[in-house]
This record gives structure tokens, C-alpha cells and sequence, in this order.
């Protein structure tokens, strides 16, 4: 006779499962197609009676319970400031240095008899388009006595052996690519509208010789950006074309470093993400480093004479995609967020210094960073860990 066994089943722990999963599932989608259809900037404007209340209360307001939020009466006053409007200061000056052509422009009239009493001058800015031409270099050759040789005159030195671009026009291709961001096939198709023929490979290889020429003044801007004790860092990927494979790419990864005192930046190139290219960078950087939470970044906490500074931007767009999981926390999270922004525009529109910048901060952002962190940890109890909610609140507990 066969024996059935009963098992059990958590029919509740399965319902719970299948909703965490579900509302998972729905945060998901909801960032795909952010992602593929949405305006990529994160703005928050709370559309909450509440929430806009809580703003203009500052921290008397707090989140109770589930989904509570307390609500109290604000008196808004408007108040119309009268601007004044500027004089218009009148056509730009051009530059005294440009080379003026004076085109002396006499009346019909005959002008033999009369007496001059004055003249009106109107300047306009004009450019010659770029003309290209042939530097010939014309050596004589001479024979010495009695069959000892030839002597000729040596070239110039050139920036490129044996090329046939000058150093005017390698600068040229240079900048148009890298100041002014025009592809090199662009800059392939001016050339051919003016009879001149040059092969994608060939404006390749005058880049990557020029930049290789370069290198000593990307040493020095490297020394340069990393004598600060702030910096932030931040690596970005890069579709890189494939050497060895024709019109297929890889990923590569632009990790960038930026001196945010003299508002100067440098970029390192790494065929990864992981930790080798910032411990070269940065082994002897001495001061505070801000970055998002990428783990190998972690790494230069313990750092000695490195202090690890994270990024508010990236713990806000936790609570800003955590909205349509939990709309009253995120937005409680947001809106005092929005008021540390506040302080900072504060600070910029009266261009404080640093000094000033940190009492402001002291007075002003400190209480509210300790609220919220008294608060997020009362909150996360209370939300379910694995929801985008909980998520948020734990990467900043």
C-alpha cells in the first residue's frame, strides 16, 4: 500500500513573496521605461498638499506611522519686486587687434569744393575662409672636391617623420576634434570639397602621433589636478572599435578626476573598472575624495591622508526611484533634500567663502542630516528590506 505525505504550505509567506516580487517587478519596469522614454534629469516637484507644507515648515513636520504625514496651515505671502531695466550697453566693440581693411566710401556728389567736417564709421566682423597651400622645401645639393660626398641641407625639424601634413595642420585637426568636436570624417569631408583627397587612416594616425607628442602636458595637468586636497572621481563607459575585429566595439571606461578648486579635469582611460586605475592615480593624493558607492572606492576609506567623501546626488535618486513604491517616505526624504540644495544655492548666489560656506553648513544642514538620519532609521524598521524604499534607506544607514 503507497503512503502519501501531507507537506505543509506557508500559504501567507507565499502571498507576501509573490507581492514583494510583484511591486519588484513593477519598480523595474518603471525604471526601464524612464529609461527609454523620460526625461533623463531628476527634478522633484511634490504634488503633495503635505509635503509642500513640510517644505516651507522646515523640520516641524514628521512622517508617522505607515503613510501619516503631518500637516499643518501655511500662509504664503507674494510679493511683486519691481526690476528695473538695464540700459542697453550698445554693439560689442570688436578687437583692437584684428587687422582693420578701410574701405573709404566718398558721396556722388561732387566733393572738390566742399569742406570736410567730420565722418561716420561702421565696422564690420568678416573671415576669410581657411585656404590651404604647399610649403615646399627646396634643398640644393652640392658635390665636394675630388668625390668626397654630397652636402645638402637638412629639414626642419617636423612633428611627424617622413608626413606630409605641417605642423599648422596637424594643430588644426586637433582642435577641430577635441575643442570643437568635429569628427575626423567631417573634418575628411571639408577637405575633399577642396580637392583634397586624405583616408580615414591617415587622419587617425596624425591624431594618435600628435597625441602622443602631447603626452608631457598630460603629465603636467595630471600633477596639476591632483595638487588639491578635494577631489571627485567618477568613472563613465565608453564603446571602444575593436582593433582586431573590424566594426565590432568593446567597452572601455573613462575614469575622470576633478580638481574642483581650480574647476580642471583629467581623464584616464582604463580597458576596466576595477580598482588598478585609481590606486595609480591616486597613491600619492593626500586630502578628501568624493565619489558615488562604487565598492572600489571603498577601498580608500582606511587610506592614510585620504578622507572619503560620498555623493548626495546618488543617495537622492535612490528615494527619487523609489517613488512609486512608497511616494509619502520618498517624498519626505526628497523635500528636506531639496532644502540642503537650498542652503548650497544660498551659499553660491552670495559667493560665500570657504569659511563662511562651512558655518552656514553647521548652522543650517547640519540639523537637518541629523534629523533625517534619526529619522530614516525609525523608517526602515517599519518598510519591507527588499522593496526600493528599503533599499534606499539602507545604503544610507
Amino acid at each position: 500500500m503507497q503512503q502519501t505525505t501531507i507537506i505543509p504550505v506557508d500559504y501567507k509567506s507565499l502571498y507576501e513573496g509573490s507581492l514583494v516580487q510583484i511591486e519588484q517587478l513593477k519598480l523595474q519596469l518603471a525604471q526601464l521605461q524612464k529609461m527609454v522614454f523620460g526625461s533623463r534629469h531628476e527634478r522633484f516637484i511634490p504634488d503633495s498638499a503635505a509635503v509642500v507644507q513640510q517644505m516651507a515648515l522646515g523640520l516641524q513636520a514628521e512622517a508617522v506611522g505607515e503613510r501619516t504625514v503631518t500637516t499643518q496651515e501655511v500662509t504664503v505671502t507674494k510679493t511683486n519686486i519691481k526690476v528695473e531695466k538695464k540700459a542697453h550697453p550698445g554693439r560689442m566693440a570688436l578687437p583692437a587687434g584684428l587687422p582693420r581693411e578701410v574701405i573709404v566710401i566718398e558721396p556722388k556728389e561732387d566733393v572738390s569744393n566742399l569742406t570736410k567736417i567730420g565722418e561716420e564709421i561702421t565696422e564690420q566682423l568678416d573671415v576669410t575662409p581657411s585656404k590651404f597651400f604647399v610649403r615646399r622645401y627646396v634643398r640644393n645639393k652640392y658635390a665636394l672636391p675630388q668625390g668626397e660626398g654630397v652636402v645638402i641641407g637638412k629639414l626642419p625639424w617636423q612633428p611627424i617623420d617622413k608626413c606630409m601634413a605641417g605642423p599648422g595642420l596637424l594643430a588644426q585637426v586637433i582642435i577641430d576634434k577635441y575643442v570643437d568636436h568635429l569628427p575626423l570624417y567631417r573634418q575628411e569631408q571639408r577637405f575633399s570639397r577642396v580637392g583634397i583627397t586624405l583616408a580615414p587612416s591617415t587622419l587617425c594616425n596624425w591624431k594618435g602621433s600628435v597625441c602622443n607628442l602631447i603626452t608631457p602636458l598630460y603629465d603636467a595637468l595630471v600633477k596639476e589636478v591632483l595638487q588639491t586636497n578635494y577631489l571627485h572621481v567618477d568613472e563613465t563607459p565608453i564603446k571602444v572599435l575593436d582593433q582586431d575585429k573590424a566594426g565590432t566595439t568593446h567597452r572601455g571606461y573613462f575614469w575622470v578626476y576633478h580638481n574642483s578648486h581650480q574647476k580642471i579635469v583629467i581623464f584616464d582611460y582604463r580597458k576596466g573598472r576595477d580598482r588598478e586605475g585609481p590606486l595609480k592615480i591616486l597613491k600619492n593624493f593626500i586630502g578628501h575624495l568624493q565619489a558615488d558607492g562604487y565598492q572600489v572606492y571603498e577601498d580608500f576609506e582606511d587610506s592614510s591622508g585620504i578622507t572619503l567623501l560620498h555623493c548626495m546626488a546618488h543617495a537622492r535618486r535612490k528615494f527619487s526611484e523609489a517613488l512609486d513604491n512608497d511616494k509619502a517616505r520618498s517624498e519626505y526624504v526628497l523635500q528636506h533634500m531639496q532644502q540642503l540644495y537650498a542652503i548650497e544655492q544660498q551659499a553660491r548666489d552670495k559667493k560665500m567663502s570657504f569659511d563662511e560656506i562651512y558655518q552656514l553648513r553647521q548652522q543650517q544642514a547640519i540639523p537637518i542630516l541629523e534629523h533625517l538620519g534619526k529619522w530614516m532609521k525609525e523608517s526602515y524598521v517599519q518598510v519591507t528590506p527588499k522593496s526600493s524604499i528599503g533599499k534606499a534607506l539602507a545604503a544610507e544607514l
